[in-house]
């Protein structure tokens, strides 16, 4: 199911939470919906699902206008971060709590729950209590509950905030590969840049209530529009009136054209990353992401000397009626 969304405004009070904000996400889509606290993304999430009455704008889902549509006829399955599991019931009656509230018969029921508990991996676990299992296999659960009816939307609201990040990155994992399995159109929040580039097909940047820019992960990291997109995904440095990535910033051991003096401040092994900091001879910071090889080849020590320049940078000019217009330097 196709989801649009039209010129939509919300306000509480005087503070605008979504500000004429329009998106498409396209059927069976995976779209995240990335900001910072406050942006307006869980506004916007709640309105799709219909637990927000908009002041203005439109809500579609496949073609048909569900901005009055009560939540419970919009077809549409949600997850939270808190997964609000009912704990006196196992896991088996937690998935089936809605296919219950839906008068199925009890083979129906049965047969459906086996099903998503194999689907999302907690066979053997279905006589369980929520507080018999781990943040993970309860995050788990609430999926498979919220799939159980068959949703024709999928809605998630920061599902793994609450969980450590090596099962964050093995949740995010699972769940494209879930996504690929059932193919129901999804929109996931998340303040997490490297969750929504991982896992997304399609990224809404959502800050002070707008649309900054909507794209596939690699456009917005390498393609941005306005300066709030290229700090936010991805990592920056600011060099005057230069954004500049960390894998941009060459280290040389001798002056040249367009270098900048720079003492190695730190040296971090990463793997095959090596993250080495610096502070400029005006007292600026910034650091550059080199490979093991060339930090090799380079020698680094903290305490030394060296030459840094850009080889790429993006500069960003306010034009006019307030749309920024960029412009990108690469630097010979």
């Amino acid at each position: 199911m196709s989801i649009v969304v039209e010129n939509a405004t919300k306000k509480f009070g005087d503070f605008v939470a979504l500000d004429d904000v329009s998106i498409e996400v396209r059927d069976g889509s995976l779209t995240a919906l990335l900001g910072p606290s406050g942006s307006g993304k869980s506004t916007l999430l709640r309105a799709i699902a219909g637990l927000e009455e908009l002041d203005s704008g439109r809500v579609l889902i496949s073609g048909r206008d569900m901005t009055k549509t009560p939540v419970q006829d919009r077809g549409v399955g949600f997850c939270f971060q808190h997964y609000a599991a009912f704990k006196h019931m196992t896991v088996a009656q937690n998935v089936a709590f809605g296919l219950s509230i839906q008068k199925r018969s009890k083979a129906e029921i049965s047969d459906r729950v086996t099903e998503l508990l194999e689907l999302v991996h907690l066979q053997g676990l279905a006589e369980r209590y929520p507080s018999q299992l781990s943040g993970g296999q309860r995050q788990r659960m609430a999926l498979a509950r919220a799939l159980a009816v068959e949703p024709k939307v999928l809605l998630l609201d920061e599902p793994f905030g609450a969980l450590d990040a090596k099962v964050r990155k093995e949740l995010r994992t699972w769940l494209r590969r879930l996504h690929d399995e059932v193919h129901v159109t999804t929109i996931f929040v998340t303040h997490d840049q490297e969750e929504a580039m991982d896992v997304a097909e399609q990224i809404v940047v959502v800050n002070d209530g707008k649309v900054e820019q909507t794209g596939p992960p690699r456009d917005l990291y390498e393609h941005p529009e306005t300066e709030f997109v290229m700090s936010f995904v991805g990592p920056v440095n600011r060099l005057g009136s230069m954004f500049v990535r960390p894998h941009d910033v060459e280290i040389r051991h001798v002056p040249g054209e367009q270098t900048e003096e720079a003492m190695v401040d730190r040296i971090v092994h990463l793997g095959f990353e090596v993250r080495v900091e610096l502070t400029l001879a005006n007292g600026d910071g910034l650091w550059a992401q080199i490979t093991r090889g060339q930090a090799d080849e380079l020698e680094l020590e903290e305490g030394q000397i060296v030459y840094v320049r850009p080889a790429s940078a993006r500069v960003f000019d306010e034009a006019t009626n307030g749309h920024p217009t960029t412009e990108e330097l690469a630097v010979a």
